[in-house]
């Protein structure tokens, strides 16, 4: 047991320098993406937001969501999906866990 616990400690350091050249490009791509991608929305990117929802709403009360190509709606479709599954993931972290909620 003594001889496990000492070859682990001689091994720590050669495994976190291999952890840390492993993940140091990973994390910069990440982190390129995150700046871009997580953060809030600017006051000018909210107006477009709202009249990209009214031409969603015009669009479901006329029909013309119809026309549109099958590469738009299959984009469409994967949008509103990560949408749903982001509120799942919340709702999910909200609860402390997957079944139910404590009442």
């Amino acid at each position: 047991m003594a001889q496990m616990i000492r070859n682990a400690i001689e091994k720590a350091p050669i495994l976190i320098s291999a952890a840390a050249t492993y993940s140091k490009p990973r994390l910069a791509t990440f982190w390129q993406y995150a700046k871009v991608e997580l953060v809030p929305p600017t006051p000018a990117e909210i107006p477009k937001a709202i009249e990209n929802l009214k031409k969603i709403i015009t669009s479901a009360r006329t029909g013309s969501f119809r026309n549109l190509t099958v590469k738009e709606a299959l984009l469409n479709s994967l949008v509103a999906t990560e949408v749903c599954m982001w509120f799942y993931v919340g709702e999910i972290i909200g609860k402390g866990g997957i079944i139910g909620y404590n009442v």
